[in-house]
């Protein structure tokens, strides 16, 4: 009898010792959620085309092309823009994503553009409407129009001037 007592008595100590350390311990949950949004996308809709341009024999020019699709020359001379223009167009891209969201513009520092034999010109100073940052509109686009720089050399050789890589411009939410 007297171990009966014994054994309850450990075991009442026991029991009290684990009851004390389970009110030590809490435990709480918190909920995991991510939103998924649209991803961003560009897509071209009008390729740039600085169009007619008249070069001089002996002097160097620029023809500079606006984001809204204007021109103008560089003010160097050795350019004219003459009167029957040609198709003269900024490039344009639609961008699509997430309402309200705003998105950072990377344009290309420069390309070549060739005219399939041995003469280039160069397109740099690449400008763009919205500049460095964009917001796309509540329905989730916006449009993007690209501007540039031709340089021309004295005495250019007549043709159609391409870039076969295209311009790549990059967009990505900020």
């Amino acid at each position: 009898m007297k171990n009966i007592f014994k054994s309850l008595a450990l075991a009442t100590v026991a029991l009290v010792s684990f009851s004390n350390s389970s009110f030590a311990q809490a435990t709480a949950t918190a909920t995991a959620s991510a939103t998924i949004i649209t991803p961003i996308t560009i897509v071209k809709t009008v390729d740039m085309n600085f169009g007619n341009v008249a070069v001089s024999a002996t002097i160097a020019g620029t023809a500079v092309l606006a984001p809204a699709g204007t021109r103008t020359t560089g003010g160097a001379g050795g350019v004219t823009l003459p009167a029957t223009t040609g198709t003269v167009a900024a490039a344009s891209f639609t961008v699509s994503g997430h309402g309200g969201y705003t998105y950072a513009i990377t344009l290309p520092v420069s390309c070549t553009i060739t005219d399939g034999a041995t003469h280039n010109m160069t397109v740099d100073n690449f400008t763009s409407s919205p500049s460095a940052t964009g917001t796309l509109s509540a329905g989730g686009t916006e449009t993007l129009n690209v501007g540039a720089t031709l340089n021309v050399a004295a005495g250019q050789a007549s043709g159609l001037y391409t870039n076969a890589t295209g311009v790549p411009v990059t967009v990505n939410y900020n």
